[in-house]
């Protein structure tokens, strides 16, 4: 099967060696089936499929599925030894190591190397760093960060970081100043919970398994604290994750009552509704808390960057685009990741209000006119951290199973913060001394 598809990816490469006048349309006719989440990024997204379709003559089948959902359909399609029916998957970044281990992914060389299918304007160089390392690069550094051995799979496409957002309102009204540091972020949001009329000092996720999982990364990297050991051992009960830890419980006891089993959804619902005062997560909310369908709290939103505490660390994550080796037709399929992650495509989704994955589209004046918030994003990348969990095959039995397992248990007391995170890393040793990492 292989050998294959290998001749398939040489048929392709040598028949695209026929001149084209106009490179987009030389797949006209095609038709591309592609597997999105069911998000908001994409929604705006699809906004863009006809413009697509009138430049280049392709046509798009979209699959779209709630994303925790969709790894399973994907899983069914990438894994057929024969055609199948997926041509662009779209996979949350901790899924990229698992999907090129089971060499269900297309690396992408031979189509940024071909200049028949890849235009010269592309610049692969202005997406955002750690957003590609994150989402899209495997055989680097600890096998899945970038490196001399690194390969790229795929393309950067709703990625995020993370920012606070606060009340500009309460803090002019009760003279605070904005936090910098976390010791002055608990501090204020104790004090708004304590003084101001119905408003929280914070909101955050803390529902057991991945959800809480992510409240707790957001704070590792200030602290100076990682999930795991460049060898690979549990760094999980460290002093810098057991205080990382004890800022995520006083969080939690300064967001609204019922967080210690919300979501993402309420979580952000807690300020958009103006519940809580500051939320510290995900920079994509920004978005919607300039909208007046979405928020009540529309012209009372300041932005700031991600406190520090040991160092300066923000999140990476969301999603990306590759194409599987069983596609049919991956040269209309990186004709359509080309064209939406292009420079000139990747303005005018952000623009409508999606979320931009290149430096140029982050620094443009008149987008940042637009969305104030993009000044503060660009100035949180360089911080953006590509180690921000460990994104190997593993994460997921790591993930919800041992560290959501262990970190709701001593957010809710059932068990200590120390005694809860010496079981997870414990937990995670044996886990990957059975996958073989302490085999050599």
């Amino acid at each position: 099967m292989l050998r294959r598809l290998a001749t398939l990816s040489l048929v392709l490469l040598v028949g695209l060696a026929v001149g084209q006048a106009d490179p987009w349309r030389q797949f006209a006719g095609s038709t591309i089936v592609v597997s999105w989440p069911a998000q908001y990024h994409f929604e705006v997204a699809a906004r863009f499929i006809p413009q697509f379709t009138a430049e280049t003559g392709i046509n798009v089948e979209l699959d779209v599925v709630e994303y925790l959902n969709m790894r399973d359909r994907q899983i069914v399609e990438i894994s057929k030894p024969a055609r199948g029916d997926l041509d662009v998957v779209t996979w949350v970044v901790f899924w990229k190591s698992e999907y090129v281990a089971n060499n269900w992914l297309q690396p992408l060389a031979p189509f940024l190397v071909n200049p028949r299918i890849t235009s010269p304007d592309y610049d692969i160089e202005d997406i955002v760093p750690a957003f590609l390392t994150t989402c899209c690069k495997v055989g680097g550094v600890k096998g899945y960060l970038d490196g001399p051995g690194a390969s790229l799979y795929g393309i950067p496409f709703s990625p995020e970081t993370s920012i606070m957002l606060y009340r500009t309102d309460i803090f002019e009204e009760y003279g605070l100043a904005v936090p910098t540091t976390y010791d002055e972020l608990l501090e204020t949001a104790q004090f708004i919970t304590d003084n101001v009329p119905n408003v929280y000092g914070m909101t955050t996720r803390g529902s057991a398994g991945h959800q809480v999982v992510h409240a707790w990364l957001l704070h590792l990297s200030p602290y100076g604290a990682t999930v795991l050991n460049d060898d690979f051992t549990p760094a999980v009960n460290s002093p810098e994750a057991i205080a990382a830890t004890y800022t995520l419980k006083a969080i939690l006891d300064n967001s609204p009552p019922g967080m210690a089993a919300a979501g993402a959804g309420e979580q952000d619902a807690a300020f958009l509704q103006g519940d809580s005062a500051i939320y510290l997560d995900r920079s994509v909310l920004a978005a919607q808390a300039a909208d007046p369908s979405r928020s009540r709290v529309v012209g009372n939103v300041g932005y700031a960057l991600h406190p520090e505490q040991a160092q300066c660390g923000a999140e990476t994550g969301g999603f990306a685009m590759g194409i599987p080796r069983n596609s049919q037709n991956q040269g209309a399929a990186w004709m359509f990741i080309q064209w939406f992650t292009s420079k000139r495509i990747d303005l005018e989704i952000a623009k409508a209000g999606a979320n931009p994955a290149r430096t140029s589209t982050h620094a443009d004046a008149e987008l940042q006119a637009m969305f104030p918030w993009y000044a503060t994003v660009v100035e949180q990348l360089p911080c953006a951290t590509a180690d921000w969990r460990p994104l190997i095959p593993e994460w997921g039995a790591m993930n919800a199973p041992i560290l959501g397992d262990e970190i709701s248990a001593a957010l809710t007391g059932q068990k200590t913060i120390e005694a809860a995170l010496e079981s997870a890393a414990q937990r995670i040793y044996e886990l990957l001394d059975r996958a073989g990492y302490y085999s050599w």
